[in-house]
C-alpha cells in the first residue's frame, strides 16, 4: 500500500489546527466535487482523496494514530494490543529488540538484531508479524477482521429542494447510492448511512457513509430554524390608505390585507407557512413578512403641491 501524505493532500502543515483542516477540506471539496466538474475526469479521484484525508485528520484520535503509524494507522489498536500481549507473554517485543516506526515516508520494521526491513522485506516482515501475533494466544483462531474506512460526502441542495421529501443519487467511490431526503434538512446537517463506506478486511464490517447537506442561500427567502423571512415592498399609498398585497410563500402566492397607516419595517407572521419540520409530516414553521415602504420618485409639481397641502393640514 503506497503511503499517502494526508497533510499534503489538504495542503496544510502537520501543526495545522482543526479549524485549518476544516477550512481546507471545504475549499477543496467544492473545488473537486464531481458534480461541479463534469468535464474533468480527475475530479472524482481528487475528491475522494480529499475526503479520505479529511476523514483521518479531522478526527483527533485518528490523526494521532496516523501521525504515529502512517499508512498503518487503521491497525494501531491491534498493534498496541499485540505488543502488550507479547510483553505479558514474555516475548519482550520483537525478540527483545524489534519493533517499527514511521517517519512520514513509510513504516520501517526492525528485527531483534536491529536489521531494517523496507520495501518488499517490510511487507514480508509485516506478514510474519500478523502470522505470529494475529492469533489469540494459544488458540489458533483466524486473523481479526478490520472495519472498513468511513466515507464523507457533501450533497448540495437548493432551499426549495430541502423543503420537499425527494430522492437523490450520489456517486460514492464509483458506486451509485440512492437515498431519500426527508423534507426539512438543515444546512450543515450530517446523516449516516451504515455500511456504505469502504469494505472491511478479513471479513470485517464495512465502514459508514457520512453525508453533509450544503443548502444554498435563496434569493427570496431567508431561513432561521423552521421559520422563513421575506421582504415585501409596498407603495406609499397602500401603506397610508391600506389595501391588498401578494406575498410569495414556498407553496405559491397568498393575498394579504395591508392595514392603513402601515409603518416601514412592520412585520406580519403567517402561521404554518414557513419551512417543514424535519421528519414531522405536515408540520411547518412560520413565514415572517417585513413590509418595506417605497417612496414615490419623480413627482410632478402638481403632485408635490398636493403633498405640501397635506403637510400644511398637519
Amino acid at each position: 500500500m503506497a503511503y499517502i501524505d494526508y497533510y499534503k493532500v489538504l495542503g496544510v502543515d502537520k501543526t495545522a489546527s482543526q479549524d485549518d483542516i476544516k477550512k481546507a477540506f471545504r475549499k477543496l471539496a467544492r473545488k473537486y466535487h464531481p458534480d461541479l466538474n463534469p468535464n474533468d475526469p480527475t475530479a472524482k479521484e481528487k475528491f475522494q482523496a480529499v475526503n479520505e484525508a479529511n476523514e483521518v485528520l479531522s478526527d483527533p484520535e485518528k490523526r494521532k494514530k496516523y501521525d504515529e503509524y502512517g499508512e498503518h494507522w487503521q491497525h494501531a489498536d491491534e498493534f498496541e494490543a499485540q505488543k502488550r500481549a507479547r510483553q505479558a507473554g514474555g516475548f519482550g517485543g520483537f525478540g527483545g529488540g524489534g519493533g517499527f516506526h514511521t517517519d512520514g515516508n513509510g513504516t520501517y520494521w526492525y528485527s531483534s538484531d536491529g536489521q531494517e526491513f523496507t520495501g518488499s522485506n517490510a511487507d514480508g516482515f509485516s506478514d510474519f508479524f500478523e502470522q505470529m501475533f494475529g492469533h489469540h494466544a494459544g488458540h489458533g483462531s483466524g486473523r481479526a477482521g478490520f472495519r472498513g474506512q468511513d466515507y464523507e460526502s457533501e450533497l448540495h441542495l437548493s432551499l426549495r429542494d430541502a423543503a420537499q421529501t425527494h430522492k437523490e443519487v450520489l456517486n460514492v467511490n464509483g458506486k451509485q447510492v440512492r437515498i431519500t431526503i426527508p423534507a426539512g434538512v438543515a444546512n450543515g446537517q450530517v446523516i449516516k448511512l451504515k455500511g456504505y463506506g469502504a469494505q472491511g478486511a478479513n471479513g470485517g464490517p464495512a465502514g459508514d457513509l457520512y453525508i453533509t447537506f450544503v443548502i444554498a442561500d435563496d434569493p427570496v427567502f431567508k431561513r432561521l430554524g423552521n421559520d422563513l423571512y421575506v421582504d415585501v415592498n409596498i407603495d406609499l399609498y397602500t401603506a397610508i390608505l391600506g389595501g391588498e398585497q401578494l406575498v410569495n410563500t414556498l407553496d405559491g402566492q397568498v393575498k394579504l390585507k395591508v392595514k392603513p397607516g402601515t409603518q416601514p419595517g412592520t412585520k406580519v407572521r403567517l402561521k404554518g407557512q414557513g419551512f417543514p419540520v424535519y421528519k414531522q409530516d405536515a408540520v411547518k414553521g412560520d413565514l415572517i413578512v417585513t413590509y418595506n415602504v417605497q417612496l414615490p420618485v419623480n413627482l410632478s409639481e402638481q403632485q408635490k403641491e398636493m403633498f405640501r397641502k397635506i403637510k400644511s393640514m398637519n
